[in-house]
């Protein structure tokens, strides 16, 4: 009898999703904030959509820029810290054991159970020192490209958002009537992907979507209330 085949399903793109979370929450809100401020205040378009599409620029290149330096930023912190435990496991190896002892005692384990790991781990100190990076300091190794990746998703991301709603504004000529499409534009957006990030995170779509449009509503709302009230 043919027995069939455990697979564990785990999600395993938790820094894209976060990537794309960033800079398209960002890319939805404040474009739209933006245009709605000038709502009212401009009676033009032209304007609105030029002040737009400046604004989806700059805010493409600055979140674009922040994930690039935050993910070197990580990168670096990663090899200070490995070079620190290699330093450690090598002049320090007593002081290390007890650190790794102390690990599994969490477990249940003692020092004569972890005896063998021990000494596995002198005659491999590249995998003694991936398992305290793990374990002792709780860091992953970067994926390498890791930083221009996240920079081209988030500012991607943001101009994939900030296009919608600015969009009716390129279409329609009456500012009011582009404000309110653009409004069930911004809301619809925000629940397609939340319903989308709350299938792939595991959390649900409607759940996801729910969460979503809440939070990027009030953020939303703020912004736009904050425009107006310069704007006044």
């Amino acid at each position: 009898m043919a027995v069939a085949q455990h697979r564990e399903k785990h999600f395993n793109a938790s820094d894209r999703v976060r990537d794309l979370v960033i800079g398209m929450a960002d890319g939805l809100t404040v474009p739209f904030a933006l245009a709605a401020g000038l709502t009212g205040a401009v009676a033009a378009n032209r304007l609105i959509v030029t002040a737009g599409v400046a604004e989806i620029a700059a805010g493409a290149i600055a979140m674009g820029l922040g994930g690039y330096l935050a993910a070197r930023g990580d990168a670096e912190h990663y090899a200070s810290e490995r070079r620190r435990e290699q330093r450690e496991v090598r002049d320090l190896a007593e002081h290390e054991e007890g650190e790794v002892v102390e690990i599994f005692e969490r477990y249940g384990l003692t020092r004569a159970d972890c005896q063998p790991i021990l000494s596995a781990f002198h005659r491999d100190h590249d995998a003694w020192v991936d398992f305290m990076m793990r374990y002792e300091l709780g860091l992953e190794q970067p994926r390498p490209g890791r930083a221009l990746q996240s920079a081209l998703t988030i500012g991607g991301a943001y101009v994939v958002g900030g296009l919608v709603p600015l969009l009716p504004y390129m279409l329609m000529t009456s500012v009011e009537r582009a404000l309110a499409v653009s409004v069930v534009a911004t809301l619809g957006a925000l629940a397609v992907f939340g319903a989308l990030k709350g299938r792939y995170t595991g959390t649900g779509a409607l759940r996801g979507a729910l969460q979503t449009v809440v939070v990027g509503g009030l953020a939303s709302a703020a912004a736009f209330l904050v425009a107006r009230w310069i704007g006044a």
